[in-house]
C-alpha cells in the first residue's frame, strides 16, 4: 500500500483505527528528506499491518499544532486514534522499526 497523504478533512478518520504511522515532515527540511524514502519504503514492507501517512505541515500547520509537533520530522504512531509513542528528527529505519514495533504489541 503506497503511503497516504493526510489533510485536517480526513486525519481524525484515518488514524481512528488500526495502527497509523504519521510522518510529520515538509518539502524544505533536510533531515525529512532522508527520512522520506525510508518511510516509503516501511509502507510497502508493513502494508499489512500499519497504514503509512505524511502530513506536510507546510500544508496543514494546524494538524502539525494540534498533535503537538515542534519539529520535524516527527513521526507519531497512532493505534485505535491514540498516540502510543514518537519521535523527532531522522532516526533511521531501525528507528522507525522501533516505533511501529510499539504498535504491534
Amino acid at each position: 500500500m503506497p503511503v497516504i497523504h493526510l489533510t485536517k478533512d480526513d486525519f481524525e478518520e484515518k488514524t481512528a483505527k488500526g495502527v497509523v504511522l504519521v510522518d510529520f515532515w515538509a518539502p524544505w527540511c533536510g533531515p525529512c528528506k532522508m527520512a522520506g524514502p525510508v518511510i516509503d519504503e516501511m509502507a510497502e514492507e508493513y502494508k499489512e499491518k500499519v497504514v503509512v501517512s505524511k502530513v506536510n505541515i507546510d500544508d496543514h500547520q494546524e494538524l502539525a499544532e494540534k498533535n503537538g509537533v515542534m519539529s520535524i520530522p516527527t513521526v507519531v504512531l497512532f493505534k485505535d486514534g491514540k498516540e502510543v509513542d514518537r519521535v523527532m528528527g531522522f532516526v533511521g529505519k531501525e528507528g522507525y522499526e522501533e516505533l511501529i514495533k510499539k504498535g504491534l504489541s
